[in-house]
């Protein structure tokens, strides 16, 4: 009997840890999931190796990623891990960015 007692609480435990894991991964595959049905023609995307890309075309299971200009390479969808947003910020600041005085030229300022 109490040896039932101290093991209890133990598969409690263990029990909780499985049913937390256990959510996170259904939450995260969610995730994927719900990316690779919003994919469209024209979005910037990683792949799992690292590749940056622009989808070209799209079907049921594979993407056509252009991955420079005229070469186009076919992948599986799994194979597409995240969308690339743009950044609103980095454009703004490139804009306010300036070359100013010939003489000191490559110098570049901010206003």
């Amino acid at each position: 009997m109490n040896q039932l007692i101290v093991f209890l609480p133990l598969l409690i435990i263990l029990g909780a840890f499985m049913y937390i894991a256990s959510r996170r991964q259904r939450r995260a595959m969610q995730a994927t999931i719900d990316l690779h049905e919003s994919l469209q023609v024209g979005d910037r995307v990683h792949t799992t190796s690292g590749l940056e890309a622009t989808i070209a075309g799209i079907t049921d299971d594979t993407v056509d990623l252009e991955i420079a200009p005229g070469v186009v390479t076919t992948w599986m969808k799994l194979a597409i891990r995240d969308r690339i947003e743009e950044d609103v910020e980095d454009d703004a600041e490139s804009a306010e960015i300036i070359e100013t005085d010939a003489d000191e030229p490559g110098r570049i300022t901010k206003d």
